[in-house]
């Protein structure tokens, strides 16, 4: 079926003879192939008679060959279909696959961003990527990464046309108020000496349309108007990446606390911020030299930082 696929992946109609030929089956195989591809998929074909076949919208596949020379020097893995791409890279690690590599795929049928959320994942239409790095000396290493990681993703983004974006702590990017993109890491082995670390990042690149998603939306086809290459918007996060990832290895998150700040939406906007079943009103003042929310409660400043914290907008019904 991914020969048909690549066949049809540039929106044009075919004719049932010229796949057949193609392929070395019959047109009643095509069919047959063809049906494969919507229900596997969830691809839509449009079958006209006198004119043939084509996909609803085009596509342009991940390509090994088009990812393997990356700023970082990172192995790519272009996967067809997984569960989600962190638990992928969790398992390569598990099978012997030496950090760093990262690993994309086509689709995900169990993605899942932070605290459980399911992260609608359709096939070839957006980026789910997850990078694995080992961390010598602790996770106190990573203290800011998910933020300075938000950072590297928007600038990706704006490298391929995408305006006004901005992020929400601690790991949203959002364009109008709708979010765009999300990141989630999560941890192996021993926090307090030598660890690994799952960068995962979903970005929302050509979808147009998904009623499975609970919250406003957008994409970047939807901001741009155009078709972005997936292929280049993934080297474009490698080449982010590997600079951001670089300068805090060096310096810090304290390297980016500004940059950070500047990029972020909500700063000076009044806020609530849900921990669990408590509830904090409170007035966003940036964020501290390690990547922690400063909030301005009942006129003192608080610092709060984890992985279960949720931020809203004070006034957002």
């Amino acid at each position: 079926m991914q020969t048909l696929l690549a066949l049809l992946q540039d929106g044009q109609f075919q004719s049932g003879e010229a796949l057949g030929r193609a392929l070395g089956v019959s047109r009643a195989a095509v069919w047959k192939q063809l049906q494969e591809l919507e229900s596997a998929y969830g691809l839509r074909i449009h079958k006209v008679r006198g004119r043939g076949y084509c996909l609803e919208s085009p596509i342009i596949l991940l390509k090994h060959d088009q990812l393997q020379n990356n700023a970082g020097g990172w192995l790519p893995n272009v996967l067809e279909s997984t569960d989600s791409t962190n638990a992928a890279a969790f398992r390569l690690l598990d099978a012997g696959s030496r950090p760093p590599f990262f690993v994309v795929s086509e689709r995900q049928t169990a993605g899942r961003g932070r605290r459980g959320r399911k992260w609608v994942s359709p096939f070839a239409e957006n980026i789910y990527y997850s990078l694995l790095l080992r961390v010598e000396g602790g996770a106190v290493q990573l203290d800011g990464l998910s933020l300075v990681v938000g950072l590297a993703v928007l600038n990706a983004m704006r490298g391929l046309g995408v305006v006004g974006g901005g992020l929400k702590w601690p790991n949203d990017v959002l364009v109008g108020g709708r979010k765009i993109a999300g990141i989630l890491l999560e941890l192996s082995g021993d926090p307090a000496d030598v660890c690994h670390v799952v960068i995962g990042v979903g970005i929302n690149v050509n979808m147009r349309s998904e009623g499975a998603i609970d919250q406003p939306w957008t994409s970047m086809r939807l901001e741009t108007g155009v078709l972005v290459n997936r292929n280049d918007l993934v080297n474009g996060l490698n080449a982010q990446l590997d600079h951001y990832l670089r300068v805090h290895r060096q310096g810090g998150f304290q390297s980016f606390q500004q940059e950070w700040e500047l990029a972020h939406l909500w700063q000076g906007e009044d806020v609530c911020l849900s921990a669990g079943a408590q509830s904090i009103e409170g007035r966003v003042l940036g964020v501290d030299s390690r990547g922690a929310l400063r909030l301005l409660v009942d006129g003192v400043e608080r610092q709060y930082s984890g992985g279960e914290l949720s931020l809203r907008l004070r006034d957002d019904s």
